[in-house]
This record gives structure tokens, sequence and C-alpha cells, in this order.
């Protein structure tokens, strides 16, 4: 069931196209990235989606509605922009107190007992927000966006100011609530290795265009499928396996360290690479496809699309 839709969007402000043609789905339960460098027009998509800005053209939908007219809707969603949404005077356990009082859940003390914990604050529910590190504002206001149990959540940069073991807290939280609950996230995020760990699909958003949108099984099978490793038995015949290389034909690039080989090939399978080294009497230890990062794939894409590849 597709949870959240962007169908052929774009936006113009003051006579200037901020989107232009963006489409893309996310399916129940799936944890959804859309990356792309600062002005590329992510947090516009997120802002449209949310019923907070109109598109200029197209439609945003979520649970197959616009969520800006749909109070009911809206009530299904949980959301993290760049501001907490804490106030500053009131305790921890006061503020997600605030929030549950205005969804009107019932048994709200054990639930925000339940979350103070899951976020590591449980000891700091008697301290304002005021009194909180930037990294523990963060966390509460997670625990903010899951009080009423949404169906969809919007996160914008979640790991934003916090170290590496609250970074990690969030990641399992958010796997446990896709995984275990169902949930379907929408993430906004720099932070590339955190969408390598939690992420089924990607789309990257460029000069407000998508460039690049799919699972990211299928990214990494599109673009590790090039680049092959080579480990050579014999680390003196390094430099001749090099060689024989660049000269085939289905071979675009070739880099050597040691023993080992990189090579980039535009035809063929590595099988073809062993068996070019196997008759050139060349000992070959290990042949393998090199499984590209999201950073690989991101950065490929991007520069890419600005003309740098």
């Amino acid at each position: 069931m597709t949870m959240i839709e962007a169908q052929n969007i774009t936006k113009t402000l003051t006579g200037r196209p901020i989107l232009n043609g963006v489409s893309f789905e996310v399916e129940e339960g799936e944890i959804f990235a859309l990356l792309g460098p600062n002005g590329a027009g992510k947090t516009t998509t997120l802002k449209i989606l949310l019923g907070l800005l109109k598109p200029t053209s197209g439609q945003a939908l979520v649970f197959g509605k616009p969520l800006g007219d749909n109070d009911d809707l809206r009530r299904r969603v949980g959301v993290l922009l760049e501001h907490d949404g804490l106030y500053e005077s009131l305790s921890a356990y006061e503020n997600l107190n605030y929030y549950a009082q205005i969804y009107h859940l019932s048994d709200s003390q054990a639930k925000i007992m339940t979350l103070l914990d899951d976020v590591g604050l449980s000891d700091r529910r008697e301290s304002r927000v005021s009194e909180l590190s930037k990294g523990m504002k963060r966390r509460l206001a997670l625990a903010r966006s899951i009080i009423h149990d949404p169906d969809v959540l919007f996160y914008d940069e979640p790991s934003s100011g916090l170290d590496p073991e609250a970074q990690k807290m969030v990641r399992d939280l958010i796997l446990y609530l896709a995984q275990e609950k169902g949930r379907t996230i929408f993430l906004n995020s720099h932070d590339l290795d955190e969408v390598q760990r939690v992420c089924s699909k990607i789309a990257i958003l460029q000069r407000g265009e998508i460039k690049a949108y799919d699972t990211l099984d299928n990214f990494r099978s599109t673009f590790s499928t090039h680049t092959v490793e080579i480990v050579l038995t014999d680390e003196k015949e390094a430099m001749k396996a090099q060689t024989l290389l660049l000269s085939s034909a289905y071979v675009s690039t070739c880099e050597r360290d040691g023993a080992k080989l990189l090579a980039t090939i535009t035809d063929g399978k590595p099988s073809t690479l062993l068996n070019a080294l196997t008759n050139g009497s060349i000992q070959v230890e290990e042949v393998r496809t090199v499984t590209k990062s999201v950073e690989d794939i991101y950065l490929t894409v991007v520069n890419h699309s600005e003309g740098r590849l």
C-alpha cells in the first residue's frame, strides 16, 4: 500500500523554480530517504508533503489524500523538523504530557515513562528543556513525535546534534518502528551512513529534480557490477596485470595498490577479467565485485548531474 506519494510536484517562489516534476512513492513499512545537497529542495518537498506549503502544480498525498486540509489524517502523522517543537520552560515529562493531552491519550503516564526510557532520558524527566543539551532535546523531540503512535513519520535530520551513542539509539528506534511496528518513515538526511544502515529506498534530489530513485538493493546492484577488486598471488605481477587489463576493450580504468587491482568494467563479468589474467599466466588469489556505499552512489549521481563525470 502506498502511504506517501509525490505526483509531478513543481514549486516556484518569487518566479524562481524550486522543484521541477518531483515524483516518488513510499510504501507501507518502508524507510525512505530523500537525499541531496543544500538548496536541492528537500525541505520544500517535505513541507509540501506535510501540507505546510502548497505546490505550484502536482499533488502531494499521504494516505492517498493531501494532508493540509485533513485534521484526522494529520493525527496519524508524526513530525520532527529542524525545530524540536518543545517548550523550554516545561520539564521533559511535562512536554510529553502536554502533547499526550493534545492527542487525548489514555494512560499517558505509563507511556511517557516508557518513551523517556526508550530515548535515554528517564533520569532527566524533571529537568526543564532549557537545562538539556542539544542532543537531549533532539531525543526528547523524537519521543514527542511518536507519543500518539502515528502510522507515518516525517523526520528532518533526526540525528542532528547527537553523539555516536545517541545516533545509534535513533537508528535502532527507526528500525524498530518500521520493522516491528510497521510504521512508514520519511527521512531528510545528510548522514549517509545513517541512510545506509536503515533505509530501504532512496531518492536523490538535485537542483529541484529527482536524479535517481530506487531501492537501495537495486542501487547497489546497478552501481556495484562495474567495479571489481582483484587480489594477485604475487605483487610483482601487479604492473603486468594492470597493463593487460587496461589493454582490454571492456576495462575503462584500473588502479593498482600492492597486490590489489581495482578495475572498472564497461562490459562483461568479473569472470572475464579472471580469464584474461589466467590466459596471461598471472596467478589470481581472489576476484570480487565491489559493493558501493550510499556515499559512493550519492556522489556519483550528484557529480554526473553536475557534469563532473
